[in-house]
């Protein structure tokens, strides 16, 4: 008679760590269990974000009454219309000037857009008008270079 007819076989799985857990086979394994499994996907993880959260996301959070962001007024829409086609250009043509979407020119023009003042500058600097402050409508003066 051998050992194995005698003793009882105990045989001991080693625990999962770290990355393991985390793998498809290991959540499947879980599954099959019934243990409770809980899955969450990063804020914005894995993707290449240009712009950073700005301070319209902790206002809206704030706000308790209406919850709705400040858009861009129609006058500034107008005056980026009325820009962009004195320089004979589409909104696609601005967009890629600019480093942006069409879309944003879209809702920008539209009213529709969430204000975003590094986005408002590139657009003067490339139509050549001011869009904010009191000399709204008016030229740029034109940039003086210190190159010699």
């Amino acid at each position: 008679m051998s050992d194995w007819d005698t003793k009882p076989v105990t045989i001991h799985k080693r625990n999962l760590k770290g990355a393991a857990l985390k793998s498809e086979q290991a959540v499947n394994q879980a599954r099959r269990k019934g243990v409770a499994v809980e899955t969450s996907a990063k804020w914005g993880g894995g993707a290449n974000k240009q712009h950073v959260t700005t301070k319209n996301t902790a206002k809206l959070d704030r706000e308790t009454e209406e919850l709705k962001h400040e858009t861009v007024s129609l006058d500034l829409g107008k005056l980026i219309q009325q820009g962009r086609q004195a320089k004979g250009m589409s909104q696609k043509d601005l967009a890629t000037k600019v480093n942006e979407k069409a879309q944003i020119i879209q809702d920008y023009e539209a009213g529709r857009g969430i204000p975003n003042q590094l986005v408002i500058g590139k657009i003067e600097r490339v139509l050549g008008i001011k869009l904010r402050g009191k000399e709204r409508g008016k030229t740029l003066p034109a940039p003086t270079s210190t190159k010699k």
